[in-house]
């Protein structure tokens, strides 16, 4: 089952902190932001995104702690 989250990172230290949790699942996870698809296990990928827009964030897995660190960043 596919899950999506809308986020905001909103400096590097956010970004080094989700990227750090992506990598630790054992599935995909893809950073969207318009038209463009980020592998959000990439550091240099997250960073190049526009940090100041709501990405979307989709994975179909399951990992607690990825999901925990995502909370943090999730737009209400």
């Amino acid at each position: 089952m596919e899950k999506k989250y809308q986020i905001r990172l909103k400096a590097t230290s956010e970004v080094q902190d989700f990227v750090s949790a992506a990598e630790k699942c054992d599935f995909d996870i893809d950073v969207f932001y318009n038209r463009v698809i980020i592998d959000a296990k990439s550091i240099l990928g997250v960073l190049s995104l526009d940090l100041n827009n709501v990405l979307t964030v989709q994975f179909g897995g399951q990992n607690t702690e990825f999901e925990n660190v995502l909370k943090k960043y999730v737009v209400a």
